[in-house]
Order: structure tokens, then C-alpha cells, then sequence
């Protein structure tokens, strides 16, 4: 079972946290520090298997990560999972693209670290089309990709959450109010509008 991935940049920033076990949030940030220190220092020419850090739970537990541009992707995963099964969900057979990161460069066009930031409910949301519970749910890349585009056209139509305050402006500009109500009743609720001066 997938315990924790871990998402962190060249400095050991985090900028994708998603643990299936519990842990206390001094534990988690002590677990990402040393699962960085563990990561970072090895060649990129080595196995992308070791064990887990003292932290994780030791030998029970295997790291298995890939190293992309300026993103480390770590998979925590205890004995019981395949190491060859998690390096399969990491790599697509026709090249070493993780199945998660290929899918992101797809949804994003070329995603970068800057994408992980500002786009953190897209990549939760692809994330979980993956994986859910610690357990790998899908691994075919047009599926995951169908999805989240079904989840684009239902934002969209809905006009999401960010479209909510333009949307109100824009009602209350569109109102025609002859002049500006000086008392609101909603209910039980009375609300008194102070007197505003012009300009």
C-alpha cells in the first residue's frame, strides 16, 4: 500500500504532500526532511529504490522515486507492494515519464513547478484520479485525462468558484436601483445602510 507521495524541489521545498497514514504535522514535515536528505544526496545514475527512512518505519517501508527537471516525485510504499509495480505506475513503457507527471504535462502543457503551486486543487484532483486510499485506482493516461476535462466543463458551466465575486458585482451593478436602499430586511435579519457621501 502507498503510504505517503511526497513532491519537493531541488531545495527540499514541498510542493505536493499526500499521506494515507497518519501522522502528526511535526512527523510529516520531519519525515519530508529526511525523506529529502535521503533522495537528494544519490547519483542519478543509481537505483531509484532504498529504504525507507527511520521515520517512515525503516526497512518496511521502500522510497521509490524519480527525479525530473527540478522535482523530486516520491512514492512511500510498505514491503507489501511491488516495487516493479510501483516503478510501472512511474514509468510509461515508451519513455520515463511517471504516469502522474505525463498526465500533469498534458492538463498543464509542459507543466513546471510553478503549475504545482498555483494550480494545487487541479493537481489534488488528478492525484486522486490515480491514486486514492493508498491505493493505485488508474494508470491509463487518456482516462485520467478525460476526466479531469469532464471536471474542467463542469467548472466552467457553473462558472467556479472564482467567477463568484465577478458575478456579484455584477448583479448588484446591474440592479438599477434608483437610489440606494437605506434599510435591508432579510428575513429576521435588519440590516441599516449608513448614509455614503459622494466623492
Amino acid at each position: 500500500m502507498i503510504k505517503a507521495i511526497l513532491i519537493f524541489n531541488n531545495h527540499g521545498k514541498p510542493r505536493l504532500i499526500r499521506f494515507y497514514q497518519y501522522f502528526t504535522e511535526d512527523m510529516q514535515q520531519q519525515i519530508i526532511r529526511e525523506t529529502f536528505h535521503l533522495v537528494s544526496k544519490r547519483d542519478d545514475n543509481v537505483c531509484n529504490f532504498l529504504e525507507g527512512g527511520s521515520l517512515i518505519g525503516g526497512s518496511d517501508y521502500k522510497l521509490i522515486y524519480r527525479h525530473y527537471a527540478t522535482l523530486y516525485f516520491v512514492f512511500c510504499v510498505d514491503s507489501s507492494e511491488s516495487e516493479l509495480g510501483i516503478l510501472d505506475l512511474i514509468q510509461v513503457s515508451c519513455c520515463s515519464f511517471e504516469v502522474f507527471v505525463e498526465t500533469l504535462d498534458k492538463c498543464f502543457e509542459n507543466v513546471c513547478e510553478l503549475d504545482l503551486i498555483f494550480h494545487m486543487d487541479k493537481v489534488h484532483y488528478i492525484l486522486q484520479e490515480v491514486v486514492m486510499g493508498g491505493m493505485v485506482l488508474e494508470t491509463n493516461m487518456n482516462e485520467i485525462v478525460a476526466q479531469v476535462e469532464v471536471q474542467n466543463r463542469m467548472e466552467k458551466s457553473e462558472g467556479g468558484l472564482s467567477a463568484a465575486p465577478a458575478r456579484a458585482v455584477s448583479a448588484v451593478k446591474n440592479m438599477n436601483l434608483p437610489e440606494i436602499p437605506r434599510n435591508i430586511n432579510i428575513g429576521d435579519i435588519n440590516i441599516k445602510v449608513p448614509s455614503l457621501s459622494p466623492f
